[in-house]
């Protein structure tokens, strides 16, 4: 039975902005959902949309401790679920041979190791699981983490059976690098997140960034949007919009000038190839719409 401090979508969209996380309709109702029902919830979309900032809120709103679970190609139990702590069970069987401990106490809780999953089911706190990226993971621990999703227990085969007595609120993050199986997508609500328009955009910039200047908020959203449709690498998400505009504050910009632009663009692309093609062809142009955007 969910414990949560809100009982409508209206409640949460206002907890989620006080946290500093402006959600659309849309995404506050999935959220309200993944709580309510107790079901896991993917989120996907371009990366830099604001995927994982909605995790962090949630746990804000929900006063709930974020266990993060960062997914990477390789990954496996011992990094996501448990470990054993070899280097401390050595030293007890050291102990053991001078005959002041038992060795049967080698495989006991105080010597296990809790990763992220495991420390998450077997919490008895608020908690919000942060499955982040999970593209990035192998076939494999996408079939095994659809299996710990569907039961939320873990077996630890010298412990025995660890089941959860509170449920986390679990999100998956996916920047869709793969596509991911429709097992694990049956068991998760579903939610994509599109990059912003650029009236949105530029109130989370006001939100993120407190004290920018209004005509620099507006200018900075418009050239990144801009900038996304052009043929880039790696088209820049709303972090970098807030990244650039919290920089471009920072150096006193109160507006778009075409010096301060160039030297900073490295604040709202990542590419090297991507800054020199839009400082050879596209700098101009763009800059030129963004500050029309404010007369």
């Amino acid at each position: 039975m969910s414990t949560a401090p809100f009982t409508t979508i209206d409640e949460l969209q206002a907890g989620l902005l006080d946290a500093g996380y402006l959600a659309d309709r849309g995404l506050a109702t999935v959220l309200f959902l993944a709580t309510m029902l107790e079901k896991p919830l993917l989120l996907e979309g371009e990366a830099g949309v604001g995927k994982t900032e909605a995790a962090k809120a949630m746990a804000r709103v929900l006063r709930a401790r974020l266990i993060r679970l960062q997914c990477y190609e390789g990954l496996d139990v011992a990094h996501a679920v448990y470990e054993w702590n070899y280097s401390r069970q050595l030293l007890h069987i050291r102990a053991a041979q001078e005959g002041t401990v038992s060795e049967a106490e080698l495989f006991g809780p105080e010597f296990l190791i809790r990763r992220p999953l495991l420390e998450a089911i077997g919490s008895v706190e608020p908690v919000v699981l942060l499955i982040d990226e999970i593209d990035r993971a192998d076939d494999e621990f996408e079939a095994f983490l659809l299996e710990v999703l569907s039961d939320f227990q873990i077996t630890v085969p010298e412990l025995g059976t660890i089941r959860s007595s509170r449920r986390p609120v679990v999100v998956l993050t996916s920047n869709r690098t793969r596509e991911l199986h429709d097992a694990l997508k049956r068991r998760a609500l579903y939610h994509w997140i599109d990059h912003p328009s650029l009236e949105r955009e530029v109130e989370i910039v006001r939100l993120r960034v407190p004290g920018v200047p209004e005509r620099l908020a507006e200018q900075a959203a418009a050239f990144v949007q801009g900038l996304r449709r052009l043929d880039l690498a790696k088209p820049p998400g709303v972090a970098e919009t807030i990244d650039w505009a919290e920089a471009l504050a920072a150096l006193g910009s109160r507006e778009l000038e075409p010096a301060m632009v160039e030297s900073t663009l490295g604040s709202v692309l990542k590419h090297h190839e991507d800054i020199q093609a839009v400082r050879d062809a596209a700098l101009t142009d763009l800059l030129e719409e963004a500050r029309a955007v404010t007369g």
